[in-house]
């Protein structure tokens, strides 16, 4: 069985490659994404779903669900998530290091000059810009998310769709309630799903 350490080397070199790839994208992604942590969950989807194909879209949809309704930053919920989903506890370590060292590193820098950077008017035009391009990223992924929901062809999610949106936009209803009240159906349906089956 010679051949056996040459195989066990081989396989701890494509777990490092693929670790050093995780750290490498989430450090990419967390660097150059600016405008809260639903811009992260799209790059994230653009990565690890769109080119990468480390997970599917139904569970980048999940884990953004649960990010959002957990404690804490979007960013790193889902970078916790997608860390533990490709390679378990050490992954879901390099996600959240990979995720959290380049705003350290900013706002590190940031700090010491923030009376200059603050008043800077070249500084206010670029972040009045990348608003607009956050609010548009933004807008694709939960036009792309929402079109799969709705490609189910599920009646009832389809109205859980407008009724969130109806919620949040005209009635000012606080975002967590919405995703508990969600929750609630999401395990109602499932409930109901499951009696029926043993009806038969």
């Amino acid at each position: 069985m010679i051949w056996l350490p040459f195989v066990k080397r081989c396989r701890n070199i494509i777990h490092m490659q693929k670790l050093l790839k995780l750290f490498t994208t989430t450090f990419y992604i967390s660097m150059f994404t600016f405008g809260g942590g639903f811009v992260i969950v799209t790059f994230m989807k653009k990565k690890f779903v769109d080119e990468l194909g480390w997970i599917n879209e139904e569970e980048m949809l999940d884990y953004a669900a649960i990010a959002q309704s957990s404690p804490g930053a979007i960013a790193v919920n889902t970078a916790i998530l997608v860390g533990f989903k490709i390679k378990g506890i050490i992954g879901m370590l390099v996600a959240v290091l990979g995720t959290i060292l380049p705003p350290m590193i900013i706002i590190a820098a940031i700090s010491f000059i923030y009376d200059i950077f603050i008043t800077n008017e070249i500084v206010k035009v670029v972040l009045e810009g990348m608003q607009i391009g956050v609010a548009a990223v933004i807008l694709s992924v939960s036009l792309d998310l929402g079109t799969n929901v709705i490609k189910e062809k599920s009646l009832l999610f389809i109205l859980i769709i407008i009724a969130a949106f109806v919620a949040d936009m005209f009635f000012n209803v606080n975002v967590v309630f919405i995703i508990l009240a969600c929750a609630v159906i999401g395990i109602l349906r499932l409930v109901y799903q499951r009696s029926k089956q043993g009806a038969l």
